[in-house]
């Protein structure tokens, strides 16, 4: 069993970059009547609370969800997701953080249909009692592996998340895989892949990869808090989204400057947005 609990890390900047974009691709998607699939490969427990054992040991919301809270007018592209942070919060209070699962079931229709994979047995059965539903299925095995049963979904349509913990250094390499899978089974799913942004090195690596994967349309958008360096930490985190809404690109631009300029740490804006392949 691996070590990895996101409740060490729930509502930082990280949460706050994967969370938007999360929101902005299903509000899109939401827009057609039809079906709609969700997948979540590595789901984690769905809410954390911030003041429990292990969100209050780094506090690592405080510069993430707790900047953001109650909201900008200046940022009216925030307040959607920043809707469904308060969802769980009552009176406003920021008291937990709802993770990837709750957020996307809290906005499932009655058509649609969440799979949510999640490893760890203590997440996985607090998964349970967040998502419950009756089209929320929740399975206790290896996102990476569950995924070649399920696609292509019978609704033809779908949003996948892919955010390991990348504890293990093979995982670069098996979100790369998952990829191909995902798109060589159903070539029309969204998909979002998130990355930490620990050594420079890697993630030029994984964007060299996908460049020569043969994969189309794929946005990248990264928010950081303070410059790279070769010391341990991560510093920034991204999003690689295949079969991007053409809304996305246009809301990030919006949103990613003022908030690397909220969030940074050392004064320095660090964000970029960038086409990684075209058509």
């Amino acid at each position: 069993m691996l070590s990895y609990r996101h409740g060490f890390h729930a509502g930082n900047f990280a949460d706050v970059l994967k969370h938007l974009v999360l929101v902005e691709i299903l509000a899109y998607l939401q827009k057609k009547d039809k079906p709609l699939d969700y997948i979540d490969t590595h789901a984690g427990a769905g809410l954390y609370r911030l003041q429990g054992r292990m969100a209050a040991k780094n506090c690592e919301y405080g510069n993430g969800i707790a900047r953001l809270l109650p909201g900008d007018p200046g940022l009216p592209a925030l307040q959607p997701y920043l809707d469904r942070v308060l969802a769980h919060n009552a009176g406003g209070r920021l008291q937990v953080y709802p993770g990837s699962p709750a957020i996307a079931c809290g906005l499932l229709r009655p058509q649609d249909k969440a799979w949510l994979f999640e490893l760890h047995p203590a997440d996985t059965e607090q998964l349970r009692r967040v998502c419950a539903g009756r089209n929320i299925h929740i399975r206790g095995e290896d996102g990476f592996r569950g995924l070649a049963a399920l696609l292509p979904t019978p609704s033809r349509r779908a949003l996948v998340l892919i955010d390991p913990p990348y504890e293990l250094k093979q995982d670069y390499q098996r979100v790369v895989d998952a990829l191909k899978l995902i798109l060589r089974k159903m070539p029309t799913a969204t998909v979002a892949l998130w990355y930490p942004v620990v050594e420079r090195k890697r993630i030029d690596q994984l964007e060299r990869q996908i460049v020569a994967s043969g994969i189309r349309r794929v946005e990248q958008f990264e928010l950081g808090v303070r410059a790279d360096t070769d010391g341990r930490g991560m510093t920034a985190s991204g999003m690689m989204v295949v079969n991007p809404p053409w809304t996305l690109r246009t809301t990030m631009a919006q949103l990613l400057p003022p908030l690397a300029r909220l969030l940074s740490e050392d004064d320095g804006e660090h964000q970029r947005i960038q086409s990684l392949v075209g058509e």
